[in-house]
């Protein structure tokens, strides 16, 4: 339905410029060859060319075409905002109508001569410029973002305010066009109703020339799994809906009183009473990680200890894990090192012993176990390993029922290029990445893969994918739980905290760049 609204749009667009060429005496037939017809509009209105070539870039391109019909349609006598917004929203219908109305004459530029604003107008026309300046810099240059959950602590902090770079990674252009501006996925005061048309999407695409994302950035992303969510307070993409759908998600559970789905959409959506939203997936929930690791790379978590092509991963200047601290039976006195520590007031409140040999389990950075390491009444600090019931790891294959948030892999990051042999052992690994993220469609017969009607035992990708892990790793909900991310639902590289709060501003965070 969206491409016949799209055909007969753009039909209508080039019958209504055909019927005003003919008024302005120029050649009609011009007004149906892409390009030269605005061209030609450029040279009948007297814009300086560099106009026309601007026009051909990407998205920005948009928005200078329609400041050309508008100047174009001016020289027809029309100056009133509703007649230009009619130009802009509506030109299948109102090009036509100037182009064949027997009351609509060719002005030229005696009516541009004549014409003078109002300062109503004025101030329309300078609000509308600053909404087109802000949405384009908000789509390439940069956006601002702001921490919801500690997952990344504490590198980044709940209520950090972030500046995240669109150019580092090229700017990616929008696949959802036609939206509301300045707002993501939901219309200003409401939690349901989308801020974007569907009927438009157009294929996804980056600008080149710009860098890879790289092992160690720090990565804001358009949540994978939440192109489906189930829409109620504490669900969402905290808790996503292919979770609950498969029963994965033990929190839920508890909430559901044990209901159980077992991949039944049918059951899910009564239970829901269909309380789904499904979006594009450059309209799903924005989520920041780091990147731990790139498409070719193989990855795997022993005791917590992350490893990167079978050597120790790279650790993040303030990443932290949960740990035990066992002592000689003697109480650690924390408010001695809290400068070392950089424990706050609230920390050392809630410093208190898990058993009574003064035994403690606590979050620290690796500075901060460097630190306690060096005490002489404490024998030792391992890390507190995470367990979660079986068949919660992705890819939820019978391989990952016995793996763990500390205790993962290894596992295969798939690079553009790269071939893998397709088995019943790996299929699971890689069937979303095939059918979802790279549309194909995948169907197994007597033990054999069908990938698009055709059989076969191999499939070679079409994008890089990369694995994201929060800093604060027994607080995250990251690719451990939910799988890849592809290179479409990169958004920018996180790279300065402008602003933080917390009761009151953090003033030592301010202006403080990401690492």
């Amino acid at each position: 339905m969206g491409w016949i609204i799209f055909i007969l749009g753009a039909v209508g667009w080039h019958i209504g410029v055909y019927g005003m060429f003919k008024k302005a005496g120029i050649d009609a037939w011009k007004a149906f060859i892409p390009f030269y017809n605005t061209w030609c509009i450029v040279q009948l209105c007297d814009i300086k060319k560099i106009w026309f070539w601007i026009q051909l870039i990407p998205i920005v391109g948009q928005f200078v075409t329609m400041w050309i019909i508008i100047i174009f349609v001016m020289h027809f006598g029309r100056f009133t905002f509703l007649q230009h917004a009619a130009a802009v929203f509506l030109p299948f219908i109102y090009l036509p109508y100037l182009g064949f109305s027997k009351d609509v004459r060719w002005a030229g530029k005696d009516a541009m001569k004549r014409y003078k604003k109002s300062a109503t107008r004025e101030w329309i026309d300078a609000a509308v410029f600053a909404v087109v300046a802000a949405t384009i810099i908000r789509t390439f240059i940069f956006e601002a973002y702001t921490i919801p959950t500690p997952s990344m602590e504490k590198t980044l902090l709940v209520n950090d305010f972030l500046f995240v770079s669109k150019m580092s990674y090229g700017p990616r252009l929008p696949v959802t066009p036609l939206s509301f501006p300045f707002v993501h996925n939901t219309l200003p005061l409401s939690q349901t109703s989308p801020s974007y048309l569907k009927w438009v999407q157009v294929p996804y695409t980056r600008l080149p020339g710009f860098a890879d994302v790289k092992s160690n950035d720090v990565v804001v992303f358009n949540f994978p799994c939440g192109d489906t969510i189930i829409n109620l307070p504490n669900y969402g993409s905290a808790h996503p809906y292919y979770d609950i759908l498969n029963d994965r998600d033990y929190q839920a559970l508890q909430w559901q009183s044990g209901e159980r789905f077992g991949g039944d959409r049918d059951k899910l959506f009564a239970y829901y009473n269909n309380q789904i939203l499904v979006h594009p997936f450059d309209k799903t929930d924005n989520y920041i990680k780091r990147c731990v690791a790139v498409g070719g790379d193989t990855i795997k978590l022993v005791n917590g200890i992350l490893y990167l092509n079978n050597a120790p991963a790279p650790i993040a200047l303030y990443a932290q894990n949960e740990y035990v601290i066992k002592t000689n039976g003697t109480p650690v006195d924390f408010a001695g090192i809290s400068h070392e520590l950089d424990f706050s007031e609230e920390d050392l409140q809630n410093l208190t012993p898990i058993r009574s040999d003064s035994s403690y389990m606590l979050t620290l950075t690796y500075s901060q176990k460097e630190v306690l390491e060096k005490l002489p009444n404490v024998k030792s600090i391992t890390i507190s390993n995470l367990e979660v019931p079986p068949g919660m790891m992705f890819p939820f294959s019978a391989q990952s029922n016995t793996w763990s948030p500390d205790n993962y892999g290894p596992l295969y990051i798939p690079k553009k290029g790269a071939t893998v042999q397709l088995t019943k052992d790996n299929i699971d690994t890689y069937r979303r990445l095939i059918t979802v993220y790279e549309n194909h469609s995948l169907d197994e017969t007597n033990g054999r893969f069908l990938i698009d009607g055709k059989p076969t035992n191999a499939y070679t990708f079409k994008y890089n994918y990369y694995w994201m892990m929060g800093d604060n790793r027994h607080q995250s909900q990251d690719s451990r739980f939910w799988g890849f991310v592809p290179e479409t639902h990169i958004v920018g590289k996180a790279s300065l905290i402008w602003f933080s709060w917390n009761s009151g501003p953090r003033w030592n965070r301010l202006f403080k760049s990401i690492k």
